[in-house]
């Protein structure tokens, strides 16, 4: 069997997810509580990190097997349509073994299985399943990003579209972004709100790095479009400006919540005192991002898809674009399940602080 054979294609997430999880439980790691607590002893869940080692040393294992095994650095592309299969098939044998067997919830069984029967799942050393599928997708995104770039370069050298090394970077950004701060992700609705299931599984072993990654799926193998070639340096330049617009709602958003949650009297970045209405029991902050609208992180994370998308300069081919669209479509109605969910657990605080911050994500307009 030869490198470009299907089946090495097929069989590469097993192995490239295996080597993963091995980096995972192998290399030195910080170990924290999470915010979710823990039944069992009612205290906070702690959790292993070390995404980034993971990520440099999964990156350079992949260098390192390029040059031995005597294949491109593009290899992850020729082979992109087995790979795929292959995480498809991890996603399914991960819901036969973990999800079938576990005790119903007492919902209809196509949605438990889908949805998720359990809350958390987590190991010995504190390897969390949850955590691991989340970097488990973001080092495979990665690995993806690297190869198809290649692929591109290789192809037109000094022709390439500037607009693909931009995406890229930008992807990358993405990815190194949510392993730097990962601590702060033990806070946000994934992890303390999501079921594990076949939705999960799949999406954080297959979806996650196959789908973020189409647009350089579907343009590597184009040159430089006329918007690039006319008007590159202006738009790529605004494609930058947006992007970096959503990041800084979406992390400075996730970091005042996090700050807050562990610290909730003290000022965010030493200046902007929390603002908080409260009943007793629960409080809620309502103040810097958190006061513009309900769900500012959704806006910028929305913002950074538009970036990163727009940044190929193909305006008029659709596959890009499927990447923000896919946020609008994920993101509009997880704020509604959970502008419920508060509703619930908060009551009448949680009506206050709707009078209190009107807009769901988009201030002045949503």
């Amino acid at each position: 069997m030869g490198w470009a054979s299907p089946i090495a294609g097929f069989t590469a997430p097993f192995v490239i997810y295996g080597f993963i999880a091995l980096c995972h439980l192998l290399l030195p790691a910080r170990i924290v509580d999470g915010y979710v607590t823990d039944p069992g002893t009612g205290r906070p869940r702690r959790y292993r990190l070390n995404g980034l080692a993971v990520l440099v040393v999964t990156l350079a294992a992949y260098v390192a097997f390029t040059n031995l095994a005597g294949v491109r650095p593009d290899w992850l592309y020729q082979q992109r349509w087995m790979v795929l299969a292959g995480a498809c098939m991890l996603g399914v044998i991960y819901t036969a073994i973990l999800i079938l067997p576990a005790p119903s919830g007492g919902r209809p069984w196509p949605i438990e299985v889908f949805l998720g029967r359990i809350e958390n799942l987590g190991y010995p050393r504190h390897v969390d399943v949850k955590m691991l599928l989340y970097l488990a997708g973001a080092v495979m995104l990665a690995l993806n990003i690297l190869s198809f770039t290649w692929h591109h370069f290789d192809r037109y050298g000094a022709a390439a579209n500037p607009g693909v090394y931009l995406h890229a970077l930008m992807l990358a950004f993405f990815v190194i972004d949510y392993l730097f701060f990962e601590r702060v992700h033990l806070y946000t609705y994934d992890i303390f709100a999501e079921r594990l299931g076949f939705k999960l599984a799949w999406g954080c072993l297959a979806f996650y790095p196959f789908f973020y990654a189409i647009g350089l799926w579907a343009t590597a193998d184009m040159p430089a479009p006329a918007l690039i070639r006319s008007a590159g340096a202006f738009w790529l330049g605004a494609a930058t400006v947006v992007f970096f617009a959503g990041w800084l709602f979406a992390r400075g958003a996730n970091m005042q919540k996090y700050f807050f949650k562990r610290h909730p009297d003290r000022p965010f970045l030493g200046r902007w005192t929390p603002e908080v209405i409260a009943d007793g029991e629960h409080r809620l902050l309502c103040s810097g991002f958190w006061g513009v609208s309900r769900h500012v992180n959704y806006l910028g994370e929305i913002l950074m898809a538009l970036g990163i998308a727009g940044a190929l300069g193909y305006f008029t081919t659709p596959w890009p674009w499927l990447y923000p669209l896919y946020y609008a479509l994920l993101l509009i109605p997880r704020e509604r399940d959970d502008d419920r969910r508060c509703a619930i657990k908060y009551g009448s605080l949680w009506e206050k602080y709707r009078q209190r911050v009107p807009y769901r994500i988009i201030p002045g307009v949503y």
